[in-house]
């Protein structure tokens, strides 16, 4: 354990657009070496397409597929004895928020065909629905806690 205080956690100023930061923290983690207005073009260019496809405000589609995806309990690996037991814990907001971003954005690179643009606003709306791999992603990392419910008083 370090004996150093915890590190600052730090804010990114929120989107220009939209004034969320939850906006911000999805582009910076769509970015790819360090080109960040690409990243933040092909985001509003997405948002765009949910618009004209569900003719809903895209900024609750997004809010709403970010909420369906966000997990609630994970598995850690945690060694007792010499043996590994994956032990349920609950996850802190901000990193359901975290993983839920890394879902989205990591199966829309895997969905086949068209432009980022395109195969990032599909999976957004199927998450907002609550379908789509990252919606199973999620509900895969819930039955392994919940299978793994016996290990909890490993819990550290």
């Amino acid at each position: 354990m370090s004996r150093r205080s915890a590190a600052q956690k730090r804010v990114p100023p929120p989107d220009p657009d939209f004034n969320s930061q939850l906006v911000m923290r999805f582009v910076h983690r769509m970015m790819q070496r360090g080109k960040k207005s690409t990243a933040q073009k092909l985001f509003y260019a997405s948002l765009d397409l949910i618009k004209e496809r569900t003719k809903q405000e895209p900024l609750d589609v997004f809010n709403k597929a970010v909420k369906n995806v966000t997990p609630l309990v994970e598995v850690k690996a945690r060694r007792v004895g010499g043996s590994t037991y994956q032990v349920p814990i609950e996850v802190k907001q901000a990193r359901g928020v975290a993983l839920a971003t890394q879902w989205i954005i990591t199966n829309s690179r895997k969905r086949g065909g068209r432009s980022f643009a395109e195969r990032l606003s599909a999976e957004l709306i199927d998450a907002s629905n609550g379908a789509g791999n990252s919606v199973k992603k999620k509900d895969e990392t819930h039955k392994m806690a919940e299978a793994n419910k016996a290990f909890a008083h490993y819990r550290y």
